[in-house]
């Protein structure tokens, strides 16, 4: 049987036993965030520890990478600043 992920409503902290939370609440399509460690349910969560290491951003969809394969239509931040940013291209 697979364990469901459980979060704290009220601190945050995520887990997959609901008795170590005291206000617990299960999340079915739960992305767990690489840097923060946090379950979220928005995989475009950005966090403190993730904005250090992000260097690209997807003009399509707005989501933001440290890789460019890891988006759809990637474009360098640090360029993007440097010139006129492009348009969304739909």
């Amino acid at each position: 049987m697979e364990n469901e992920i459980h979060v704290c409503k009220t601190c945050g902290k995520v887990t997959e036993d609901c008795g170590h939370l005291c206000d617990p609440m299960a999340i079915k399509d739960a992305y767990v965030c690489d840097h923060c460690g946090l379950a979220h349910k928005d995989p475009r969560h950005i966090c403190k520890p993730k904005l250090q290491h992000i260097n690209f951003v997807c003009i399509s969809c707005g989501r933001v990478a440290e890789l460019p394969k890891q988006l759809c239509n990637p474009r360098d931040i640090v360029l993007m600043a440097k010139q006129e940013a492009p348009t969304k291209i739909i």
